[in-house]
Formats: C-alpha cells, sequence, structure tokens
C-alpha cells in the first residue's frame, strides 16, 4: 500500500544511507557513503547542512561527548564538535569499506563492512567501545547492512544482505550469540537493506530494488508495507520530537534512469513510535 510519502529532502546523493536522528539538535544526520558527504537536516526550519569526508563513510552516529563517531572506509574515527578528527581503530583492508554501523544500549558501535566488489566472506560486523576496544562479532560476511536491537536489548537482528534474510540473535548487553532466521524476503521483493526497531519490538526493512519499507512483528510476520517511487530505498529510522515520522534514504547508484526522487530523503508522517536511540559511549 501507498504510505502517503512526503520529500523531506529533495537530494541526487549517489547511494544515500545511515538516517539518524540527533535528538540533542532536533536534527536528521543522513549520508551519501560515495558522495564522501555528512549531511543534516532539521525539519522545524528546513534548514540543511553537507560536511565532505575524505573517504567513504558508511555511518555517522552521535557521540555522548559531542560531535560524531564516523564509519569509513580505513576503519572508525572520532570527529569532534570543533572539526577535530582522530582515528579510534585504523584498519584499512585495500578493497574494502565501511557500510551500515548501529548504537548498542551500551553505547558501543557495531560497525559493518564489505568489499567494493561485494566479494561473497569479504565482509565483516565489529563492536568497537569508546575506550577504543575491539571485538569481532562476525568475519563472513558480504555486505553488512541493518543492525538494531528489541526494546528491552535482549535480542539484536541483523541484516547480511545477498542473505535475503533478516537474522536474530540473542544480546547477553555485550556479545550475542544463537544466531537464526527471523524473516526471509521472497524473490522479486528486492534485498533487505537498513532497517530499524519500533516502540512495539516490531522491525522495519528496507528493500533495496524493492521500492518500499516493510514493517515485521517480533515473530516475523509481515505487518505492513510502505510502497514509495524511488526503488532503491537504503535505510529508515525514526525522527521528530516525538519519534514518530519514519525517515527513508534512497540512493540512485545503478540506475540507467533513476526516478526524480531517487537520492532523496523522504518522511511518513505518524508512520509509528519510535525507540529513543543511544549515542556512542566516547
Amino acid at each position: 500500500m501507498s504510505g502517503g510519502y512526503e520529500v523531506a529532502v529533495r537530494a541526487q546523493a549517489a547511494l544515500g544511507e545511515g538516517p539518524t536522528w540527533d535528538p540533542e539538535t532536533g536534527r536528521l544526520i543522513w549520508l551519501d557513503i560515495l558522495g564522501m558527504r555528512i549531511h543534516t537536516y532539521d525539519p522545524a526550519t528546513d534548514r540543511r547542512s553537507a560536511r565532505t569526508t575524505e573517504q567513504h563513510v558508511g555511518a555517522a552516529k552521535p557521540r555522548a561527548a559531542g560531535g560524531l563517531v564516523l564509519n569509513l572506509r580505513d576503519g572508525v574515527g572520532l570527529l569532534d564538535p570543533d572539526g577535530t578528527f582522530r582515528w579510534l581503530h585504523h584498519e584499512p583492508v585495500p578493497g574494502r569499506r565501511a557500510n551500515d554501523a548501529a548504537i548498542a544500549p551500551d553505547g558501543s558501535l557495531w560497525a559493518g563492512t564489505m568489499r567494493y566488489d561485494e566479494a561473497a566472506g569479504g565482509g565483516t560486523l565489529t563492536r568497537l567501545t569508546g575506550a577504543g576496544a575491539v571485538e569481532p562479532v562476525l568475519s563472513d560476511v558480504t555486505v553488512s547492512n541493518g543492525t538494531g536491537w528489541s526494546p528491552d536489548g535482549r535480542l539484536m537482528y541483523y541484516i547480511d544482505t545477498p542473505t535475503r534474510r533478516v537474522d536474530v540473535f540473542d544480546h547477553d548487553g555485550e556479545r550475542v550469540r544463537g544466531r537464526r532466521p527471523l524473516l526471509e524476503i521472497e524473490e522479486g521483493a528486492g534485498f533487505p537493506d537498513g532497517l530499524t526497531v519500533d516502540a512495539d519490538g516490531c522491525v522495519w526493512v528496507a528493500l533495496w530494488d524493492g521500492g518500499a519499507v516493510r514493517r515485521y512483528t517480533p515473530a516475523g510476520e509481515l505487518d505492513r508495507v510502505i510502497e514509495v517511487p524511488a526503488p532503491r530505498t537504503t535505510a529508515c529510522a525514526f525522527g521528530g520530537a516525538g519519534l514518530t515520522d519514519l525517515y527513508i534514504t534512497t540512493a540512485r547508484t545503478g540506475l540507467a534512469a533513476p526516478h526524480p526522487l531517487s537520492g532523496s530523503v523522504l518522511v511518513i508522517p505518524d508512520a509509528g513510535q519510535g525507540l529513543p536511540q543511544p549515542a556512542f559511549a566516547g
């Protein structure tokens, strides 16, 4: 069904990604990974800003200390409010780049990677703390994508896009175990990309080449479909003062004839009730 979308930011991002609501500033942070740009959008004033990075940037999340933590091509770095940058974990791997990342309930960053050629098993998922501790979580990943936690923090949801699945793990506060499929996207409906979890524990999944965001119950049952005209929907996140508006990023890379809204940020007002997201503890 149609979702009654609105255009929040009309743009032509090559690979729009990573929408994140920053409650301290009342702004949406989003990215153009291939354009190497971090964008912000203030829905109250329509004010926008953009910052260029020196590398492809897969995620940018608020820090408890101020500034941003960045998942970059060559590792994870910290950007201070005054613009000072330093590496938290520097690990360049030829042919590999950063992709999606998420902040766990304890404030750690779970950062994903993938190979530019999308070679099977060439990506990773890694947990990093503000103190600089680095713990490998998954090492046999192809396109590390959406990651999120249940409202009580006891479950972690995860997408490795080519599997067409959303998997679920048991989460003990720091580590995960017991990986099993929660749901699988059927052939012809697109590929799962980014995800977010709402206050009811339902999982919202953006479908690359599906032109849609789907809501699934904690049991993995399809509950709602929101269709949008841009076929390459990449990620979604709740934002706004009450965390009730669903922001959706889109991409135009690889499309011979992109839709006019491909690369824009769309919003579904009053789509549901989101969860407050923790800042990076560092």
